[in-house]
């Protein structure tokens, strides 16, 4: 009999990791069916790119997921969902999620830190510390399972054999995921993010399975929320194999003509991240002064790529560094800014859509500065040069009910100190170590090269554009078991 799976596609980094790699298609290969469940308004203009025969495309149904976590004791849903983001053990580095600890505290009003947050850690001091305490609060969520659930026409006309997700419920797809368990049927979950596994920890649901990027990220499942080891893979990353194939790389002199640049000058480009904790400006205005000066061993320019919250409208902070982002473009002759296409809905800018910009990016700047955002990793796989800029801004986002995190301490956070203990990039404070860590790549783009391809084969293990292949034969393998 035809096997069938439900996939879940919730973010555009998991349409690149199913979509835009070798995963699904090579499970069409072998006749396998597959459902991919996605973006309700954006259901149709992925399915119109990505269509192939066995593929079908069904909505998955966001809204009526975020209506249920609202509306169905949504307190005490939120706590759970709370205690599932920080509750690791503290066998692994809790650091990012100590932060987001911290989070909560500044953006909630006395009332609820008296009322929640303070009983809240001692919950949290025993899923920290006891392995019962995390099991009990993965069944505790389940009793949060629709009836009749948001699925079940779709489980009853396709029947699937196996059910895989981009998270193990951390998002909204908890509720798919707790609907396959009750049901009894297998689940899966791929690790899309490269600091998912040390960031969000507890899963939302009763999940089986897992296919990550290394053992670093293996050992954050095992020893920070107890996945059997039995049933954790180590598939590398689909989603990079075009990076490594480069597939995705424009011709040089097109992509320059496409963002105006001057091709007789070097190019720094700067990631936008961490935009949720601290202003990126700093280091962008930093860079652009710099760019605009003869302080750098070599005439350059800045290739500014803004974050997807940078183009929400609410917080409008967000949106107000965006335009004085713009605002520098015009003042300064040799700096640009990526202006995206969004994708639209829930996926936003950034949905996929833009590898080609991504790739050619990374591949033709002399060197890319970014905070400390998975870009690094993305950066090394293109032996390119990077240095992760922390310019604070004093206060931070200074706005009263928004949490700021100096970027100065996010360096001990699970990845960034992994980045920064393999010595694959420079990290600069302020103005005068961004100018200097530039001015050493300028002169010599070999120096840390090393040093990047180990970060690149600690990070993500397999560097033979086979993650696809590889991770779609585990998912078989699971099917056919």
């Amino acid at each position: 009999m035809t096997k069938r799976i439900f996939i879940s596609a919730d973010h555009g980094t998991a349409i690149i990791y199913f979509l835009q790699s070798d995963v699904v298609p090579t499970l069409l290969e072998a006749g396998v069916e597959i459902v991919l469940l996605t973006d309700d308004e954006t259901k149709d203009k992925i399915a119109q790119r990505f269509a192939r025969p066995g593929l079908t495309f069904e909505g998955l149904r966001l809204q009526q997921a975020n209506d249920y976590a609202k509306k169905v004791q949504p307190r005490l849903q939120w706590l759970l969902a709370y205690l599932r983001r920080v509750g690791g053990s503290r066998r692994i580095n809790t650091e990012a999620m100590d932060s987001h600890i911290w989070e909560v505290w500044a953006e909630n009003s006395w009332k609820f830190r008296v009322g929640i947050w303070i009983p809240s850690t001692l919950m949290i001091l025993l899923l920290r510390n006891f392995a019962w305490a995390r099991k009990l609060l993965v069944r505790m969520q389940n009793r949060f399972t629709p009836d009749p659930g948001i699925y079940t026409d779709l489980f009853d006309k396709y029947q699937p054999d196996l059910v895989i997700a981009s998270t193990p419920g951390w998002r909204m797809d908890r509720y798919l995921l707790r609907e396959s368990a009750r049901r009894g049927i297998p689940n899966m979950t791929v690790i899309v993010g490269w600091d998912n596994s040390s960031s969000y920890n507890i899963s939302g649901a009763d999940v089986q399975w897992a296919t990550c990027w290394s053992q670093l990220q293996k050992d954050e499942l095992v020893y920070g929320s107890d996945w059997n080891p039995d049933h954790v893979n180590i598939g590398g990353i689909p989603s990079y194999d075009g990076y490594f194939r480069k597939q995705w790389l424009m011709p040089r002199e097109e992509y320059f003509k496409l963002h105006r640049l001057d091709p007789n000058r070097k190019l720094i480009s700067y990631a936008s991240s961490f935009v949720h904790f601290a202003p990126n400006y700093p280091n962008i205005e930093a860079l652009a002064k710099l760019v605009s000066s003869d302080e750098l061993a070599e005439p350059s320019q800045l290739l500014i790529r803004l974050h997807p919250s940078h183009f929400q409208d609410k917080p409008k902070i967000f949106a107000e560094e965006r335009a004085r982002v713009f605002d520098l473009e015009k003042k300064y002759p040799h700096v640009h800014v990526v202006q995206p296409k969004p994708l639209g809905g829930s996926l936003g800018y950034y949905g996929g859509e833009d590898m080609d910009e991504k790739s050619s990016m990374m591949a033709y700047s002399d060197v890319v500065v970014t905070v400390y955002s998975t870009m690094l990793v993305e950066t090394a796989v293109h032996d390119t040069p990077m240095i992760a800029a922390t310019i604070d801004t004093p206060g931070g986002w200074n706005k009263k009910g928004k949490f700021s995190l100096s970027l100065k301490e996010i360096g001990d956070w699970p990845t960034h100190k992994r980045f920064r203990d393999a010595k694959a990039g420079r990290v600069a404070t302020n103005e005068n170590e961004l100018r200097d860590a530039l001015n050493v790549y300028l002169k010599d783009p070999a120096i840390d090269s090393a040093q990047r391809r180990k970060f690149v084969e600690d990070e993500i293990t397999f560097t033979d554009a086979g993650s696809g292949k590889r991770t779609a034969e585990f998912i078989l393998g699971i099917l056919n078991s």
